[in-house]
């Protein structure tokens, strides 16, 4: 791969991966817009190390205080906000991990993204469209009272259930699990905070299937390109946290919501016309 198609790849990961835009899209779209070949699995699996490289960078100290609560967890105490907070990030992240390895080896994700018929234009485009609509209920008529920690035990359940239907591509992993949130009454800064927090085992479980898929294949070789892409997407995911928490806390997502609008149209348009 050249290297402007590795940054390129890296920043689109890095910096949709953690907007409520859908990464897993933008990099089913990327080599279709740029008429150049996927960038394959091995660098797919390396920009999500990047983007995972920084999420636990901007969020050391609250990665920090999830493991002082699973310490607490094991000595019994559950009532400690550190204890909540591991919890709920548990519990939110288990139906993903079941369902997305269940959808992983009956085949239908590579079915979802096939070209067959705009198949993976018409995809995008709708859950694109209908998500963006949720994101924005969510967001305006949604209260603003409670925190991550306050979240109870069926609040998380709902924002792991709706993480998991962000595995249909255009959806947004980001999107909807801040929908979820809003709905719950987090404020957008502590909905947002768990939707990061949250990235990291979903990247984690996300990325070990990959890279069991490439061990697999024997196709298992590093590669200066891999190191590359890991690098870039780690710097543009780091920035893009930075700037969107800084948004995020004194707008509101309405611009995301505009962006996926024109997006779902546009594909759908390409899709069925």
């Amino acid at each position: 791969m050249t290297l402007i198609h590795l940054l390129l790849v890296a920043l689109v990961q890095g910096i949709t991966e953690f907007l409520p835009i859908s990464s897993s899209a933008h990099l089913i779209l990327a080599p279709k817009v740029m008429g150049s070949v996927d960038q394959g699995p091995l660098i797919d699996v390396a920009v999500h190390v990047g983007t995972l490289i920084a999420v636990l960078i901007a969020f050391r100290r609250d990665v920090a205080e999830g493991f002082i609560g699973l310490a607490d967890m094991a000595r019994g105490q559950f009532g400690t906000d550190a204890a909540r907070l591991a919890r709920n990030i548990i519990i939110a992240t288990i139906p993903l991990v079941v369902i997305g390895f269940i959808l992983h080896e009956i085949g239908i994700m590579d079915w979802v993204r096939s070209d067959e018929n705009g198949r993976a234009f018409k995809v995008i485009g709708w859950t694109t469209l209908i998500f963006g609509v949720l994101l924005y209920i969510a967001d305006t008529y949604a209260p603003t009272r409670r925190t991550l920690e306050d979240t109870r035990l069926g609040g998380a359940v709902m924002v792991g259930l709706a993480q998991a239907i962000a595995l249909i591509p255009g959806t947004s992993r980001s999107g909807i699990t801040m929908t979820a949130a809003r709905f719950l009454g987090l404020s957008r800064t502590e909905a947002a905070r768990f939707s990061m927090l949250l990235a990291i085992p979903a990247i984690l479980a996300g990325g070990t299937i990959g890279a069991l898929d490439i061990v697999k294949s024997g196709d298992v070789q590093l590669g200066l390109d891999a190191l590359i892409a890991a690098g870039l997407s780690c710097i543009a995911a780091l920035v893009a946290i930075k700037l969107f928490m800084g948004y995020i806390a004194e707008a509101t997502m309405t611009p995301f919501v505009v962006y996926r609008m024109v997006l779902g149209v546009v594909l759908l348009g390409i899709a069925y016309l």
